[in-house]
């Protein structure tokens, strides 16, 4: 399964879609504007939401958290020491662990779950909003989970480099 995020650069409220690959909409991302936190609910096309993501507030690293109805899902932060790879663990709420690692100067991601690969996320700065893929790998992966993850990657490497 592919998908692409059309992430807006420029607008209010930080609201995009997330096309399959035959270009329907599948997911929306809808940022919550003149919050404390950044903030984010992942919605399908009928507008259910499917996973909330927020930034956690009080952390020593930048840390996302992600639930679904209201129930813990999963928390994301950069892992420690990683300085020539974006490095970043995917706490699950089941105890189990994600692992998303990539080069810093490439703009690509692999999401691996106990050493095998369920996704690869593919960013380019070819168009005016900045486009990247999230290609799903394995069949029994959820695509709303890991394109949340995405989504909180994307988003913490984009903090890094403000920094």
């Amino acid at each position: 399964m592919r998908f692409l995020v059309y992430d807006r650069l420029l607008g209010f409220g930080d609201d995009y879609w997330i096309e399959d690959d035959h270009g329907s909409k599948v997911f929306l991302v809808d940022g919550k504007a003149l919050r404390l936190r950044d903030t984010w609910e992942l919605k399908d096309t009928q507008g259910r939401v499917l996973v909330d993501i927020h930034q956690k507030m009080l952390a020593l690293r930048d840390t996302m958290v992600l639930q679904r109805s209201g129930e813990p899902l999963a928390t994301i932060r950069r892992k420690r020491l990683s300085l020539l790879r974006n490095h970043y663990r995917v706490s699950l709420a089941d105890g189990n662990e994600l692992d998303v690692s990539g080069k810093i100067l490439d703009r690509e991601f692999a999401v691996e779950y106990d050493g095998e690969l369920l996704a690869v996320i593919s960013r380019r700065w070819l168009t005016l909003r900045d486009t990247y893929g999230v290609d799903v790998v394995r069949e029994d992966a959820d695509p709303a989970l890991l394109i949340a993850v995405a989504v909180c990657v994307i988003h913490l490497a984009e903090k890094e480099r403000e920094d």
